[in-house]
């Protein structure tokens, strides 16, 4: 099994949220800036609004999960932040891996090649 580094702190947050670019789908943000490494660093980004902690940690497990299943795929060397949106709560693992998927391409972080 891989390990999914991730971002840590505020500031880390912060700094791909004002220097990066974003897209984004009824269901989820991207936001993701290079960082000059040789992997990628992942954030996964929830607010009350989703729902009661129950919620919020089924959306970040569904996130996480398909960013695991698309990780093979992803460019290395970027800082991604996921920010699910409040319809998320509603959705199923299937929306998810298509708006992540759409996501991914939209950026030109997907290898599609692969």
């Amino acid at each position: 099994m891989t390990k999914i580094n991730t971002l840590k702190n505020s500031r880390q947050f912060r700094n791909v949220y004002d220097n990066g670019k974003s897209f984004s789908t009824k269901f989820l943000v991207i936001f993701y800036r290079p960082n000059g490494y040789p992997y990628n660093r992942v954030g996964i980004s929830t607010t009350k609004k989703l729902g009661n902690s129950v919620t919020r940690n089924r959306i970040k497990r569904l996130i996480k999960e398909n960013y695991r299943k698309n990780l093979d795929t992803i460019k290395t060397g970027y800082d991604i932040i996921f920010l699910a949106r409040v319809r998320a709560s509603r959705a199923d693992f299937k929306d998810i891996e298509k708006s992540m998927s759409y996501l991914l391409k939209k950026t030109n972080i997907n290898e599609c090649d692969r």
